[in-house]
């Protein structure tokens, strides 16, 4: 009984140990935000499709995450009237904030350290994007060829949305979370560590199992 209930232990912790395997890698990319009262919400449209009203705050977070829910918000100041104190309005423009957080060194690529956040206050014409609007104070931008933000102010230099190991390495390229419509893009079949996991759960049952046949076998 002892032995049993000991080998069913280990396959709980194969199992855990499996999961979080499978759960480690995120995308290394900028996400998008916009402040809606105190609080940030993730962006529901791309830089290159969304349109800001005048007096709207929006951010940018370079970062490491799985997906949006657990994606890292910009820090700092995030008020339109402290961040465009300075810049009067003017009839035929708009006046948009942005809150621009280079994240930190954890996320950065390697070799690269991420500039300090900053905030900037652009004024651009009613109709123009958010794109256009960072193009106005963080420039030079860089974009993939599927229209990706991959870099603010020419920080990171090189990468775009990349997915990256529990150790922050780079595996592959890839879209990043918020261009992802399912949790798995290879065809929505299981990870392998939970294969792994479930494989080894069951070769550890039937090893109690045979293991119980056989004393029983010796009693009788």
């Amino acid at each position: 009984m002892i032995r049993r209930v000991a080998l069913l232990a280990l396959a709980t912790l194969l199992l855990v140990a499996t999961a979080g395997q499978a759960q480690a890698a995120g995308y290394r990319y900028w996400s998008f935000w916009d402040r809606d009262g105190d609080q940030w919400v993730y962006a529901t449209q791309g830089p290159s499709t969304a349109r800001p009203s005048d007096g709207d705050v929006q951010g940018f977070r370079f970062s490491v995450s799985e997906d949006s829910g657990d994606a890292a918000q910009p820090r700092g100041t995030a008020d339109f009237t402290s961040i465009c104190a300075k810049t009067p309005a003017e009839d035929g423009s708009k006046r948009v904030a942005l809150v621009l957080d280079f994240g930190t060194a954890a996320d950065a690529p390697s070799g690269e350290t991420p500039p300090p956040p900053r905030t900037a206050c652009a004024r651009v014409s009613p109709d123009a994007t958010t794109a256009d609007t960072l193009a106005t104070v963080a420039d030079p931008l860089r974009y993939n060829t599927n229209a990706l933000l991959c870099a603010i102010g020419d920080y990171p230099k090189s990468g775009c949305g990349e997915q990256v190991s529990d150790t922050q390495q780079p595996q592959n390229e890839s879209a990043p979370p918020e261009e992802k419509t399912t949790a798995d893009d290879d065809g929505g079949g299981p990870s392998v560590g939970l294969i792994a996991g479930a494989a080894a759960i069951a070769a550890l049952a039937a090893a109690a199992t045979w293991q119980a046949r056989r004393r029983r076998n010796a009693t009788d």
